[in-house]
């Protein structure tokens, strides 16, 4: 079992930055792959970035360039840096956690982002 507790989400004006953290604890051993997800009112949850025990990352189109994840393996951390927020960067950001033998994802409770004048 995987706990993932998110933090640092709320209302920025557009163009501003917000940090948001999510720590793991639990059987973080098995933990290969940690991400951010978000899904916005009537819309489907999307990936927004990932990163591998390795360091790899992937990031949506939409937020190449803006948004930055990053892991603090020390404290079972992973980070979404985002800057440039647009309004349509609003929505529930989710963080998750994948283990690969077996496969299985847990997630967060998620944090709520708003990015509004």
């Amino acid at each position: 079992q995987v706990q993932l507790v998110e933090s640092g989400g709320g209302l920025v004006q557009p163009g501003g930055s917000l940090r948001l953290s999510c720590a793991a604890s639990g059987s973080i051993f098995s933990i290969y792959t940690k991400g951010w997800y978000r899904q916005a009112p009537g819309k489907q949850r999307e990936l927004v970035a990932a990163i591998t025990r390795g360091g790899s990352t992937n990031y949506a189109d939409s937020v190449k360039g803006r948004f930055t994840i990053s892991r603090d393996d020390a404290k079972n951390t992973v980070y979404l840096q985002m800057n440039s927020l647009k309004p349509e960067d609003t929505a529930v950001y989710y963080c998750s956690a994948d283990t690969t033998v077996p496969f299985y994802r847990y997630w967060g409770q998620g944090t709520q982002v708003t990015v509004s004048s």
